[in-house]
């Protein structure tokens, strides 16, 4: 792979930035592959990774729009593994885990800052949940540790502990594993190291149909013609509905918008992840200087990747009620990604009723801080039509059972209110 010295980034600046080696191909469909996954974000670009790089298979990657386009790009690059129940830790912490080596793996810097993510708590009641998952979370070996008031203070000056505070805060919940990390650069990453082994990455073809006979898919039609496959993989956020649908399948999930915004760049001022157990905000400062904010999803059904202003609002205001100093700075940009909603908060891995044709979706919230453990074990299910032993809790036969793994609340906010 090409390397870059200052004096070569300097050289290519002088020339206008022309003549760069791009980081990956732009090939013309094959007739057919052994694999094609739909969707070329971060999860799509894992799977397509770790597909070549631990099964040996090269697959496609279909993307109708650009690498990275969607709710990679649209997130708020937040990563830890301190989830409530077994199933959801012991998936996230695989994830944590490939996390901590992923620049050395893909020789790529994905900029994965373990700065550390708190849950703070409002009242005796808060501080009671959170030692419970504390204490369920290090009887998982997954790092977590009980913050009095004091501590929290000590961690984080800016907050507003006083007792006029408008959110009192009595204490916190820390994972000092967890931090954040670059959304396009883990986008890039995959997908140049994916390139690399041989995995055919095609931007601008969009998956209008499927082609089935005999109850099992033989291929996708696309925008660019039909392309053979002996197993497709829909792993496409938001969209998992719609793609879906495209197969006669009707999934258990609804498409909301996620929305985010920043600030304006300053000094550094928040070196942590700050969410809370009761408020439906987080905050965190980006690598640039910019204060990143989010909260709730809008709670209607929605592919529009526009947000509501009263969302922006909300969040905002219990964002100063917790650090007072950002009421100063003025907002620079917003955002919306379209999430996959499902009743129970947790993801969806599963074979479909079209034999062959395998989902990968119904992340909630979740999805970025997957990325990487998502591909492992999505890879793993498309080189060997069975799913993975971390996957198999989150298969779809669990709404008809009722065995459903319950995370709705686990994240920042609460799914229902």
């Amino acid at each position: 792979m090409q390397r870059y010295s200052a004096w070569n980034l300097f050289k290519h600046g002088l020339r206008g930035h022309k003549g760069w080696q791009p980081a990956w191909r732009s090939p013309e469909p094959k007739a057919h592959y052994d694999v094609v996954i739909i969707g070329g974000g971060g999860h799509g670009l894992a799977t397509a990774y770790y597909l070549a790089k631990r099964h040996g298979i090269r697959a496609a990657v279909v993307e109708k729009s650009w690498i990275g386009g969607g709710n990679t790009g649209r997130n708020t690059t937040i990563v830890r593994s301190n989830y409530r129940l077994p199933e959801m830790q012991a998936l996230l912490e695989h994830a944590l885990k490939l996390w901590e080596g992923l620049s050395d793996e893909l020789n790529y810097n994905v900029m994965f800052s373990q700065r550390g993510a708190i849950f703070l708590g409002h009242s005796d009641g808060d501080m009671a949940r959170l030692a419970e998952r504390g204490d369920a979370l290090r009887c998982a070996g997954i790092d977590a540790e009980l913050l009095s008031r004091a501590q929290v203070h000590k961690l984080i000056p800016l907050l507003d502990i006083s007792d006029a505070a408008r959110f009192p805060i009595v204490g916190g919940l820390i994972q000092r594993r967890g931090g954040t990390a670059r959304h396009d650069a883990v986008a890039w990453g995959y997908a140049r190291a994916a390139d690399a082994l041989g995995v055919d990455i095609i931007q601008q073809c969009e998956v209008t149909g499927f082609a089935i006979a005999g109850g099992r898919v033989t291929g996708v039609e696309t925008s660019r013609g039909h392309i053979g496959a002996g197993r497709v993989g829909i792993v496409v956020a938001g969209n998992s509905g719609h793609v879906a649908g495209l197969a006669g399948l009707r999934l258990p999930v609804e498409s909301h918008i996620l929305q985010a915004f920043v600030t304006e760049p300053v000094k550094p001022m928040i070196d942590t992840v700050i969410m809370s157990q009761s408020l439906h905000c987080y905050i965190s400062q980006s690598d640039k200087g910019e204060i990143v904010l989010g909260g709730d999803p809008d709670f209607y059904p929605s592919y529009t990747q526009r947000g509501q202003p009263m969302r922006i609002e909300e969040v905002a205001g219990q964002a100063i009620g917790l650090v007072p100093a950002l009421s100063k700075l003025r907002m620079l940009r917003g955002w919306a990604g379209t999430t996959d909603m499902t009743c129970d908060g947790s993801p969806i891995f599963d074979e479909t009723p079209v034999a062959d044709l395998h989902i990968n979706g119904g992340w909630c919230y979740g999805g970025f801080k997957a990325t990487p453990g998502s591909g492992w074990l999505f890879a793993e299910q498309l080189a060997t039509g069975r799913v993975a032993d971390l996957a198999r809790p989150f298969g779809l036969g669990r709404f008809a059972s009722g065995a459903t793994v319950d995370e709705a609340g686990s994240g920042p906010m609460p799914h229902h209110r």
